[in-house]
């Protein structure tokens, strides 16, 4: 427990900041909606498939029936406040996942119990590992046709290399199943299907599961004592001299730690499962007060470490983790505060651009709707009204405090739209609602194609696209163009090359002389991260002028030399240079790095990279030699193949080009029996014919 002041601990120690996570249709936004109705937050269960989830409350999510955006809302279970964010299932809004985990405490990742981990499981599995959130398993759908409460458990242990830690198991399946042993007390949960879940009794454990749960319970005690040597002495001399209270407090510290993930079932839209899940929540998950203090860096010396204790003493820091534009409230930034209080009408500091920004209004939300609030204390998240400045992953600091945090990784786009207003009076209202859309989601992004002139709207999937295209056209009521979605290419450097740039222009016709003059040398790296090294001395090029040239190189990396594409996979190397005292300046530097960048590319070699995805396609079985050739027609590559009943599952990578229409097809090969998830895995360089009919369609 934290060493913060007795009214931030009393006050914290209740506090739950939680997400809800899982693959696309595992029942994240079902299980919310039960969460919000039993603890009193709503008055009526919505339905996914009724579109009227409170949850899912943008008419796309709606008429979709899947969740696109990250929704917060703050509810009560047993004295606790649970701040929740239901987040989407899709890869094509990994975004919204990322940040809603970089500020949260804890998660609940839910799985599908006749298909257990899916491939979106383990990819917001692996960002909660990234941001070091403990999680509770909550395996849901056990009243499905083919529910599978072992498998899933075994697919947790294996795909995801995880230890869950089964406290619960469930009473039947399929039609069958009616409520769940809680296997630490001992006890059955018994719903009422008359009901609405409200109801339920506690029993006994039903005769015929007494002995497998007595085994399951043995087995989750082997794991929980591993934790505590003195449970493991108990253990092996009385077991039942162990209390609940030491299990619970045992498998707590674990879950904390990252080394156990307690696992629990249920079927929330049959209205099984949820109040228990509740309790876990409260037990294992933890407080702003369990998690380690969030450090940052001084933005003046970025070596030096500062660390935001979790007290309403300290001096305020909050992170902003998402914009909104919203009807009624306007420009909104959530924000998590990490140290102090926020107060409106406060004056703050954006550590990243040094503005100035007022905080006109606070708000707790629940969904679209708000609640006016006086402050935000460490701990807590909200929405701030006013600012102006701030964007994605920006920190906050009250005057004379200057810490700025790590910020949010944001993903690469992978395929772009043109877009063409139809009018002169559309134009204005496109760049406004492109901008809007731009800043509420960052892993879109909007460029202007050197050759033809078009406006390029990139993002994560055609979904993704799709979704942002109907908000442009629906919500900021746009007329435009829009294109056939196109794949977005990348360039990369294959040999290490030197380049030279000047800018140099004495004083013509009453004009101001300039001097700028870069030495590059470039090399190809892994990944596609570009980093530059300053190597010169003072004489060379003063350390003023670093920050522009970094630039420089920066923006010449978002065009490459052979078609125009963004340029990864490149480590520059400032080597050389020179100044003028009197006509040096910050555009001379910043365009002679750009032109030494560009001078250094024509040389290295240049190769164009596209993005293969990873697909996972599950299909009856006698559509497995269909399908297969249709991928390998696809320039795909099978990675794996498993058994699963009565269908197959293959995983496999292909090009996002040739994926195109996918859906479609893959419907036509299989009688509308197969299914497939695909997601982003990595840039790779093309084949040479593929790549030579590309420039030449570019006109290269």
């Amino acid at each position: 427990m934290s060493s913060a002041d007795p009214q931030t601990i009393d006050e914290l120690k209740w506090t739950r900041n939680i997400g809800i996570m899982a693959h696309i249709d595992a029942g994240k936004t079902t299980t919310t909606e039960r969460i919000l109705f039993y603890s009193g937050k709503s008055y009526k269960m919505g339905e996914v498939h009724d579109g009227n989830t409170v949850m899912d409350w943008m008419e796309q999510e709606q008429e979709r029936g899947i969740t696109i955006t990250a929704a917060a809302t703050t509810l009560f279970w047993k004295n606790h406040r649970l701040n929740l964010i239901d987040t989407p299932g899709h890869v094509d809004f990994t975004i919204e996942v990322e940040r809603s985990l970089r500020v949260l405490d804890g998660a609940i990742a839910v799985f599908d119990a006749v298909n257990g981990v899916e491939p979106q499981s383990e990819t917001v599995w692996r960002q909660a590992n990234k941001h070091h959130v403990p999680r509770l398993c909550f395996i849901n759908k056990m009243d499905r046709v083919g529910a599978n409460f072992e498998e899933s458990v075994k697919s947790i242990q294996d795909r995801l290399e995880a230890n869950p830690i089964v406290i619960q198991m469930p009473i039947g399946s399929e039609d069958q199943f009616r409520g769940i042993v809680d296997l630490l007390e001992r006890k059955a949960y018994i719903w009422d299907d008359k009901t609405d879940g409200t109801k339920f009794r506690l029993a006994e454990i039903p005769e015929e599961l007494k002995e497998s749960a007595e085994r399951a319970r043995n087995l989750a005690l082997e794991k929980i004592v591993e934790f505590d040597d003195g449970l493991i002495e108990k253990f092996l001399g009385s077991p039942d001299s162990i209390t609940i209270e030491e299990l619970k407090k045992t498998l707590r510290t674990a879950t904390l730690k990252l080394l156990a993930t307690p696992l629990l079932c249920g079927a929330a839209f049959k209205n099984k499962g949820i109040q228990p899940l509740l309790d876990a929540v409260n037990e294992y998950l933890p407080s702003p007060l369990d998690v380690p203090p969030i450090e940052g860096h001084d933005p003046e010396n970025l070596e030096k470490a500062v660390k935001c204790i979790v007290d309403f003493k300290e001096p305020m820091v909050a992170l902003a983790f998402k914009l909104a534009s919203d009807s009624f409230a306007g420009h909104l930034v959530f924000v998590r505060v990490y140290s102090g209080i926020l107060e409106m009408g406060a004056q703050l500091t954006n550590s990243r651009n040094g503005k100035k920004e007022r905080v006109g209004k606070l708000i707790r939300m629940h969904a679209n709707s708000r609640e006016e609030i006086k402050a935000l204390k460490a701990g807590e998240i909200g929405a701030v009204v006013g600012f102006k400045f701030t964007g994605t992953g920006d920190t906050l600091c009250g005057t004379g405090h200057k810490v700025v945090l790590e910020s949010i990784d944001l993903p690469e786009p992978v395929i772009s739209v043109a877009l063409e207003a139809k009018s002169t009076a559309d134009e204005e209202k496109m760049q406004e609602g492109l901008k809007k859309l731009l800043l509420e989601d960052p892993s879109a992004s909007l460029r202007t194609d050197p050759e033809t002139g078009q406006l390029l709207l990139s993002g994560m999937g055609e979904l993704h696209l799709e979704i942002l295209v109907d908000r442009l056209l629906r919500e900021h009521k746009v007329g435009a163009n829009v294109g056939k979605p196109q794949v977005s290419y990348r360039e990369t450097i294959t040999t290490s090359a030197r380049g030279e740039g000047k800018f140099i222009r004495s004083a013509l016709d009453g004009a101001d002389p300039v001097y700028g003059h870069c030495v590059l040398e470039i090399s190809p790296q892994e990944g596609i991260t570009s980093d530059l090294e300053i190597s010169v001395s003072e004489n060379q090029i003063p350390k003023k002028y670093h920050k522009v040239i970094r630039e420089g190189v920066f923006e010449a990396l978002e065009n490459g030399v052979l078609a125009s594409f963004k340029v990864i996979g490149v480590r520059a190397k400032l080597v050389g240079g020179s100044f003028s005292e009197q006509d040096s300046s910050d555009a001379a530097f910043k365009v002679a790095a750009g032109l030494a960048f560009r001078e250094a590319a024509k040389q290295a070699k240049a190769i164009l990279l596209e993005p293969y995805f990873k697909l996972e396609v599950i299909t009856p079985e006698e559509f497995t030699g269909n399908i297969i050739g249709d991928l390998n027609g696809r320039r795909g590559k099978i990675s794996n193949m498993t058994q699963k009943g009565h269908f197959q599952v293959i995983t496999a990578e292909a090009p996002l080009f040739e994926l195109f229409g996918y859906a479609t097809q893959i419907r036509s090969l299989s009688q509308g029996r197969a299914s497939f998830s695909m997601e982003f895995c990595r840039y790779i360089s093309m084949p040479q014919k593929v790549s030579s009919e590309i420039l030449s369609r570019l006109g290269r």
